[in-house]
């Protein structure tokens, strides 16, 4: 049975004392044990109430896939029911008159509430960026709280105060803007919205959680946008970009700042002294708590998850370690009583955290459980009317109008067919970070109770107006005698390295094909296109009569057809440059920009776009030659491993050792085992031309020094591979950029042992200025 307790009894609460007097007053108290364990931070699927009892964590958190007891689609009852049980225990009686500290619980609501059935589904930032409305956004954040707070839950790890620079990066819908001056404001406003404002008698209180900043810092200018990549240049230039946000927040009052995945020129944040400390902290003046990423201390030189001193010494404050935390705190306990981490480190870490928690006014003798204080078990509050409405609005002031030959808005009493598979997708309107991490996949509509699509929504303001919407997912229905065709399309949701692209094409026909189709029947088209950044859709525009950018807006599909039915102006404007040409590097600023920044259409504003060209290497209609494709080589070609060849990769022989692997289908890729220095070479006979398209997908990180061979040109590939290791299915492209001489013949070579799986490698002619990526 949980043990039910008022709250932590054993503290000092005179509330006449200075936040620094009552923190030490805690610190004089503990053990060693007790304050490294503030310090460690767990998922809820890797420890147990007893382990909470027994090593009493100071915080922690549901993963993207995890939720309480097991069950990721749990309903919000069991999520309040685990806060209290993990009250109960972190709140039990300690020998010796130890103070006992309640542990606080970290989440992912990045749009909301999403991880629980039933919340509200607020656009993803791109969209909020496009609004430029801070007032808004605070509601949101407002919105937001409650919704957390009516759960048990503590502390959101929100907002994403990203720069993003390079739109290929798979976390760029969580940005707000590529202009750090869009993204301050917008940040703040989130953070004064989730926590309140500092010094009003609400602040962290009802309906209030902590908030966090991140990812400090410049997360969004990795190179090639690849996610937890390096980022390069002088750090002052990068701080006039990527820092601006910061300051912005900690005036806000932001609780909690998150260290980035990112290395600044080869130095991982986790480990970054220079820029936790001196920079954040120095000359931010930050004086919250900083806590990590996702096991993102394992990645500094010298460490793994289980031993990381240089973290806690570069400026961390909480480890984010969702399973190996037992070994973590063991290793951290020994680092303290041995001198490796100095005490006073320690408790300045610790006294963070113990501060952050009186703040919240869980250290106070009348401290109550989750579900007994402020919004605590108000369920009412998910998905509530009032939330929904400031959705809708936010929905209907992120629509983006790039183009309108007059269609818009939609008559009263039209006959409209509403086609895409996305039209009736409330998964795919809503992208990553719902209900899963990377979101969509199996959630079909009967898993948001509180939401509305946007054929839904088109097709009650379609009746309400006289009129009539037929859904039609496919395309298949005869569009004659239909006034207007709106077709929803765009990109599959994604999350984090998931969504990496190497360039910004959109290659999925699917909506083009229906607006062609439509085109030729002579039926006027709206296309509404869903995507967690701008891309090249010259084809689609040049297809469509009108044009709407609508992002990932989440549930509130009624804000759609607000704008398309005109029932608001539209008022969007980008808030990201939108690319011209297909080629993979990004675009900020007016150079190689279709529309920039600030640009959108009011619907009074009847603007056609020229035609736009429509030639692009990347996708179809570009030359490619299929060299490897489907786990077989084409003819002419020649695999060997080391001296012996291998035939398709099919046998062994030179270190190397190839074996048929079900990618998509039986036998579609190969899996290629290298003993250690050996070398997997492919040639092609007669002539060949263009640069390279590798499709591969490496498990894990590379033992040892990598090397991959094109032409004459050898390239260093081993930190490309350890940045690619585990993110699934990922494209090699080799260009003239890195491989002047790209020949007939390739090799790859692998100093120690290691296994890749490849199922196609393609030469094709790929746009100028096209940038060498893994």
């Amino acid at each position: 049975m949980p043990l039910e307790t008022s709250g932590p009894a054993t503290i000092a609460d005179d509330k006449t004392q200075s936040e620094a007097a009552r923190v030490a007053d805690i610190l004089s108290r503990m053990s060693v044990e007790r304050k490294v364990a503030q310090l460690i931070q767990p998922q809820i699927n890797s420890f147990t109430a007893e382990d909470m009892k027994r090593y009493r964590f100071g915080s922690y958190l549901n993963g993207g896939n995890g939720g309480p007891y097991g069950d990721e689609f749990a309903p919000a009852d069991r999520w309040l029911a685990l806060a209290d049980e993990m009250w109960a225990a972190s709140t039990a009686p300690l020998p010796d008159g130890e103070p006992v500290i309640p542990a606080i619980w970290g989440t992912d609501a990045v749009h909301g509430h999403t991880n629980v059935p039933g919340a509200t589904i607020f656009p993803h930032n791109i969209g909020l960026g496009a609004t430029r409305d801070a007032d808004l956004v605070r509601r949101i954040g407002a919105a937001t709280g409650a919704e957390i707070q009516a759960t048990g839950i503590d502390w959101n790890f929100s907002p994403t105060v990203a720069v993003a620079r390079d739109d290929r990066w798979g976390r760029t819908y969580e940005s707000y803007s590529e202009d750090p001056t869009i993204v301050a404001p917008l940040g703040a406003a989130l953070v004064e919205g989730l926590q309140g404002i500092p010094g009003r008698k609400d602040y962290l209180g009802t309906g209030h959680v902590a908030a966090t900043a991140k990812h400090f810092f410049a997360d969004g200018g990795t190179s090639q946008g690849v996610d937890q990549g390096d980022v390069n240049g002088d750090i002052e230039a990068l701080k006039a970009i990527h820092a601006v946000p910061y300051p912005a927040a900690i005036d806000a009052g932001v609780e909690v700042v998150m260290a980035s995945f990112n290395s600044i020129n080869g130095v991982k944040m986790h480990g970054n002294r220079d820029l936790l400390t001196g920079v954040l902290r120095d000359e931010m003046g930050f004086k919250g708590v900083v806590v990590g990423d996702w096991n993102a201390h394992g990645q500094i030189d010298g460490c793994t998850v289980s031993d990381c001193p240089q973290a806690l010494l570069a400026g961390l404050d909480i480890y984010m370690v969702p399973d190996d935390w037992k070994a973590l705190l063991e290793n951290l306990v020994a680092q303290v009583e041995d001198g490796t981490i100095p005490m006073a480190r320690l408790d300045e870490a610790v006294g963070r955290v113990l501060r952050l928690k009186l703040r919240l006014g869980l250290l106070d003798s009348d401290a109550k459980k989750p579900s007994a204080r402020g919004d605590g078990g108000d369920f009412a509050q998910l998905g509530s009317p009032a939330h929904r409405a400031i959705a809708r609005e936010a929905v209907a002031k992120s629509q983006v109008l790039l183009k309108n030959d007059g269609v818009l808005p939609l008559k009263r009493g039209a006959r409209l067919l509403v086609a895409g598979s996305a039209a009736d997708d409330i998964a795919k309107a809503a992208g990553g970070w719902t209900l899963t991490w990377q979101g969509g996949g199996e959630l079909d509509n009967s898993y948001f109770p509180n939401a509305t699509s946007i054929y839904r929504a088109l097709s009650d303001e379609a009746k309400a107006a006289g009129g009539s919407a037929t859904l039609s997912p496919d395309g298949a229905i005869d569009p004659s005698g239909y006034d207007a065709a709106i077709v929803v399309f765009g990109e599959e949701p994604y999350a984090e390295f998931v969504g990496d692209r190497k360039t910004m094409v959109f290659d999925d026909t699917e909506g083009l094909d229906l607006l062609r189709k439509y085109k030729a029947a002579g039926v006027p088209t709206v296309a509404v296109f869903l995507s967690g950044r701008p891309m090249w859709m010259n084809r689609e525009l040049n297809a469509a009569d009108a044009f709407v950018a609508s992002w990932l807006p989440g549930s509130e599909g009624a804000g759609v057809s607000d704008i398309l039915f005109g029932k608001r102006d539209t008022t969007g404007r980008l808030s990201f440059s939108w690319p011209a040409d297909c080629g993979g590097a990004p675009v900020n600023g007016p150079g190689g920009a279709l529309f920039n920044v600030g640009y959108g259409l009011s619907l009074t504003d009847k603007r056609a776009v020229p035609t736009l060209s429509e030639k692009c290497g990347y996708v179809s209609e570009g030359r490619a030659t299929a060299w490897y494709d489907l786990g077989r080589l084409g003819g002419g070609i020649t695999a060997l491993g080391g001296e012996t060849r291998l035939p398709n990769l099919v046998g062994q022989g030179g270190g190397i050792v190839a074996r048929g692997f079900d990618k998509d289908r039986q036998e579609d890729a190969r899996e290629i085992t290298f003993g250690p220095g050996a070398t997997l070479s492919l040639a092609q006979s007669g002539s060949g031309s263009g640069d390279y398209r590798i499709l591969y997908n490496l498990a894990d990180q590379p033992a040892g020094k990598v090397t991959l061979t094109v032409g004459d040109d050898r390239i260093d590939i081993t930190r490309n591979l350890a940045l690619s290791a585990g993110k699934g299915w990922r494209e090699m492209i080799i260009t003239e950029d890195c491989a002047p001489d790209l020949g007939d013949r390739i090799a790859i070579t692998s100093a120690a042992p290691m296994t890749i799986q490849i199922a196609r490698i393609a030469r094709q002619d790929m746009p100028e200025g096209a940038q060498c990526s893994f």
